[in-house]
């Protein structure tokens, strides 16, 4: 097999010259069993990442009773990992352009399957505390990193199809914590929760021994005869899984060489960049306030307000989570059609609507609760889901993980406010109020979502040079 770069020929490439190349490599590869097959194994990582994330909430009325929590204590048990995930997200894109993607997220689903086993041994709040803060460094730190190198990785033509159906593990993942938790919870408790989803912690061993480093993270950063041979091994499986040779690849001009020191936060807060960073930091911060404003208080809202049994209450929020999926899928089937910024507007517009009406029509029975958060569920998962498409296109390879992490980071700060601003005005018994605040906020991201860039369609190297 040829490879088409000026290392191939004899000459040793300088850093711009290689990534153009190797970007132009990536254009020229069919979807095949191999990108399948990859983004299956990083996407079992995210799942069970997503399955960890939300078990807090299932297991948050049994904490309560069984160590006497009051509101405060509560409050906090929900939010601390939230806090770990807001440290982990920006210190993984950081690290994650500094030694590579997959070293990140291999460790990040081990650190995480062991604060699993931990919480099984926890008596009291404070250590349940510190596991799940260590936990949230591993979970904020492994979704951005993971969803970057699935970009990286993607070729232009459906990237957006691609990366969403690997994106969809992460609500699978919720709603597959959710259909496990309300049953296993009401009848084993919530140690047996914790200790099955330490489980998947085997598959930091798999993801360190298959899965290949990022060559265009590899070129970027000079490692130039790695690239070429890892970029070049791929190459090699997809002729093999596809029987034909492959095209040549485009002629392809690299971007200008980058200053000294360039792609750190400076950078990302400069320039281009700057507006970029700004929208999507607003967008995660919005929609992430919102969902889990909704998702994380729905099983205390129907036992507390509505008087409903443990395990009618979880089932009801199991019922939204799992609406929130249909709205994944329907966004990845369509965002390349449509394109990312249309969706994030209209997605966020429709869900501020069924908040409003709920909050101002319906929050006074436990099925008009029911359906109305289901539909804003709906549209929050799709805006939500289509970010994590989004944000890494915008920003290039020097940066990207990091440029990923400060959304995650936003997004982790929406997690932390949401719950504590709907706690707040919960606590005053006010039940539509805290729908129609949750309306406002998406109604805003809706807005801010107008002035963001359009990336459908084009090469990652042109987007963001």
């Amino acid at each position: 097999m040829t490879i088409d770069t000026p290392h191939a020929a004899g000459r040793h490439p300088d850093t711009a010259a290689l990534a153009a190349a190797i970007g132009a490599r990536f254009e020229r590869l069919p979807l095949c069993r191999w990108h399948v097959v990859v983004r299956l194994v990083i996407g079992a990582v995210t799942f069970f990442e997503a399955f960890d994330q939300l078990l807090i909430a299932y297991a948050l009325p049994q904490l309560r009773a069984e160590w006497h929590l009051g509101t405060g204590q509560t409050t906090a048990l929900m939010t601390v990992g939230s806090v770990g995930m807001l440290a982990g997200a920006l210190l993984s894109g950081r690290l994650a352009d500094r030694v590579g993607r997959v070293k990140v997220i291999a460790i990040c689903i081990g650190v995480s399957s062991l604060c699993n086993l931990a919480l099984t041994l926890c008596t009291s709040p404070a250590p349940f505390m510190t596991a799940r803060f260590v936990q949230g460094l591993a979970i904020g730190g492994e979704v951005p990193v993971a969803a970057t190198f699935i970009a990286e990785i993607t070729r232009t033509h459906q990237r957006g199809r691609f990366v969403l159906l690997y994106e969809l593990v992460f609500p699978a993942g919720l709603t597959a914590g959710a259909l496990l938790a309300s049953w296993l919870v009401p009848l084993l408790g919530w140690r047996w929760m914790f200790a099955l989803a330490a489980i998947p912690g085997v598959l930091c061993l798999v993801i360190a021994r298959y899965v290949p480093e990022s060559p265009r993270w590899l070129a970027d950063h000079g490692h130039h005869r790695q690239a070429l041979d890892t970029m070049a091994a791929i190459e090699e499986k997809v002729e093999t899984i596809t029987g034909e040779p492959l095209p040549e690849p485009a002629p392809a001009a690299p971007a200008a060489h980058r200053t000294e020191g360039a792609g750190g936060l400076r950078e990302l807060l400069s320039g281009r960049y700057r507006t970029r960073t700004l929208v999507v930091g607003v967008l995660w911060f919005t929609g992430y306030f919102v969902n889990y404003g909704i998702t994380s208080w729905l099983p205390t809202i129907y036992g507390t307000r509505f008087g409903l049994d443990l395990s009618t209450a979880l089932g009801y929020s199991t019922v939204t989570s799992c609406a929130g999926l249909v709205g994944c899928l329907a966004v990845a089937l369509t965002v390349d059609r449509a394109g990312r910024r249309r969706t994030v507007i209209w997605c966020l517009g429709a869900s501020a609507l069924a908040l409003l009406l709920l909050g101002l029509l319906s929050g006074g029975s436990a099925i008009g609760v029911l359906v109305w958060t289901s539909l804003a569920s709906v549209f929050l998962f799709g805006a939500n889901i289509c970010l994590y498409l989004y944000t890494p296109e915008l920003f290039p390879t020097r940066m990207r993980a990091l440029g990923s992490s400060i959304g995650g980071a936003l997004n982790r700060v929406g997690v932390i406010l949401g719950p504590i601003v709907v706690g707040a005005v919960y606590a005053d018994g006010a039940l539509g109020t805290v729908f129609v605040t949750l309306a406002v906020v998406a109604l805003a991201g809706s807005l801010t979502a107008a002035g963001a860039e359009e990336t459908s369609g084009q090469r990652l190297e042109d987007v963001a040079p």
